[in-house]
C-alpha cells in the first residue's frame, strides 16, 4: 500500500480520479455515455465497465433513459454532482497546498549524466534534475505532492520502480485536513521530508507520529539549483 499525490477519493478499494471526473462531465456535457466516450476518444465498453465499477461503489451516477419522443439518453444524478463537487474541492485543497509546500536540502553535486545529477545531501544522495546548473554547491527542492510514502513491508524494490529515490523515515508529524494531511518524515537527525497524501491514504497506511515509512519521489520531479 502506498499513499501518492495525484487526488481521488476512495469507496470499497475503488478510487475515483481525474478520468473518472472527466468521464462523467462528458456524460453531463453530451447527453450520453456513448458520445461522451467518443468526445474523449476512449471505447465505449471501457467507459460502460468503468461506470459500472464506480456505481457499484458509490452508487447510482447516471440515470439512462430509453427511447421515447426524446431519443433516450443519460443524465448525472445528484449523487454524482455532489462527487464532483467534493472531488474538484479535494483537488483544489490539493493543489493550494502543494504549490506552497516542499522540502528543500543543501548538497553538492558528487555526478552527471545528461541533465541529472546526483547530489550529496544530509539525507543522502539524491537524483534530481539539474539542466542549467554547472555549480557544485547545490541546493535540491523535493515538493510535497511528488513524494509517495510506503509501510516499509509494502515498498516496492528499487529497481522496480521509476522513483530511484527512496530513503527510509520515521512520522514526525501530520497535518491533518478535511481531505488532506500533510505528513513530515524524518529521514536524518537533519533533514524532514514534506508529503502530500489523502487523509484516506492516512487511515490505510496507519499513519502516525513515530511510524516508519518509506518515502520516495521522482529525480524528474525534483530539481538542483545553484546554492544561495
Amino acid at each position: 500500500m502506498d499513499a501518492g499525490f495525484e487526488a481521488h477519493l476512495r469507496a470499497d478499494e475503488v478510487e475515483f480520479d481525474a478520468a473518472d471526473a472527466e468521464l462523467l462531465r462528458a456524460v453531463d456535457e453530451q447527453g450520453s455515455l456513448n458520445r461522451a466516450a467518443d468526445a474523449l476518444g476512449r471505447s465505449y465498453s471501457r467507459a460502460h465497465q468503468r461506470l459500472t465499477a464506480l456505481e457499484d461503489a458509490l452508487g447510482p451516477l447516471v440515470a439512462r433513459q430509453r427511447g421515447g419522443s426524446g431519443g433516450g439518453g443519460s443524465r448525472l444524478t445528484d449523487e454524482a454532482r455532489d462527487l464532483l463537487t467534493r472531488f474538484e474541492r479535494l483537488r483544489a485543497e490539493f493543489t493550494g497546498t502543494a504549490e506552497v509546500e516542499e522540502t528543500v536540502l543543501s548538497g553538492s553535486v558528487v555526478a552527471r549524466e545528461g541533465e541529472l545529477a546526483t547530489v550529496e545531501t544530509p539525507a543522502g544522495r539524491v537524483r534530481a534534475l539539474a539542466p542549467a546548473t554547472d555549480a557544485e554547491d547545490v541546493q535540491v527542492a523535493i515538493r510535497a505532492d511528488a513524494v509517495t510514502l510506503h509501510a516499509p513491508d509494502d515498498a516496492p524494490a528499487a529497481e522496480a520502480t521509476s522513483a530511484r529515490n527512496r530513503f527510509a523515515g520515521t512520522v514526525a508529524a501530520i497535518d491533518a485536513g478535511e481531505q488532506v494531511a500533510r505528513v513530515f518524515v524524518d529521514v536524518d537527525a537533519d533533514a524532514t521530508l514534506a508529503a502530500l497524501v489523502t487523509m484516506s491514504s492516512v487511515e490505510k497506511l496507519d499513519l502516525a507520529a513515530g511510524s516508519d515509512v518509506v518515502a520516495s519521489f521522482k529525480a524528474t520531479a525534483t530539481r538542483a539549483s545553484p546554492r544561495e
